[in-house]
């Protein structure tokens, strides 16, 4: 067994963009990743964005291979034609690999090309080669499928893959659409279909600070280390907890037998409702100057 490798499968997700770090675009494709991860019940550990230059990305990405195995480190943008489009070459940097020609990203650059070339424009030399860097990949990448546009996602093994207990780096374009289709069609099928644990997800809200429910949040992080806890405060708080199905259900049992304490005791109720009008006035239009 290779060193730091644990029998389920994890991903993380390297973002790459200067305009999301500016606040110019937002990223909008971790957190669809996110989603889809979760349905199929692969852990997401981390996101970490990064800018467009090659330290950064090559920092991010060793970083997340070094974490436990089998991974797939999912990098989203950084694939185009542009000066700054550097995720190809931070790659194969990274892991000390040259660029090759990759023959089918090729083939869909040439029809791009004649395209243009069709609509009356000059397509100069300088134009092609910067097309033509997009068909450049890390040595050793193979082509996914669902891609309709000349920048499709490559994927790379390390250490075998991570179908072997290694790593697998997946390679893909920001354009949101391009992304969710290389998802589905390319990577779920080959890389995440059947390697995960679907978690059962319960929620209850409740109407008291949050502080209130610390005893028996306290009780259920104590009893039941198997299922993930969340409590989300507001003027209505949210408890959310998930992990397999008789264990979330219990613990929340737990939750719901502490409100019906809270919700018998006169003192609680005098604290919910100065907590409601609190949030009331917070709430409240203010009067216009």
């Amino acid at each position: 067994m290779l060193a730091g490798m644990s029998t389920r499968l994890r991903v993380s997700i390297v973002v790459i963009g200067d305009e999301i770090l500016g606040g110019f675009v937002q990223d909008t494709n971790s957190h669809w990743l996110a989603q889809r991860l979760h349905a199929l019940g692969v852990p997401l550990e981390r996101v970490v964005t990064v800018p467009d230059e090659l330290d950064a990305i090559r920092e991010a990405l060793l970083g997340e291979l070094s974490r436990a195995r089998p991974r797939v480190v999912l990098t989203c943008g950084g694939i185009g034609s542009t000066p700054d489009d550097l995720t190809m070459e931070a790659v194969a940097h990274s892991l000390g690999l040259a660029l090759e020609r990759q023959p089918d990203i090729d083939a869909r650059i040439t029809m791009a090309l004649e395209w243009t070339a069709r609509q009356g424009v000059d397509v100069t030399d300088q134009h092609e080669r910067s097309m033509r860097k997009m068909a450049m990949v890390p040595a050793g990448s193979y082509l996914l499928s669902g891609a309709q546009g000349v920048a499709p996602g490559v994927a790379l093994d390390v250490d075998g893959g991570s179908n072997a207990g290694g790593a697998t780096i997946v390679i893909l374009p920001g354009v949101p659409h391009e992304l969710q289709r290389i998802t589905e069609h390319g990577i779920e099928p080959l890389l995440l279909d059947g390697k995960g644990e679907p978690q059962h997800v319960a929620e209850l809200q409740h109407p008291y600070p949050e502080s209130t429910l610390n005893p028996v949040l306290e009780r259920i992080v104590a009893d039941y280390p198997d299922v993930h806890l969340g409590s989300y405060p507001g003027r209505v708080c949210t408890i959310r907890i998930k992990g397999p199905r008789e264990r979330v259900e219990a613990a929340m049992a737990l939750v719901r037998e502490h409100l019906t304490t809270l919700d018998a005791d006169e003192g609680t109720q005098r604290l919910k409702a100065a907590w409601q009008e609190r949030w009331a006035g917070r709430e409240s239009p203010r009067p216009a100057s």
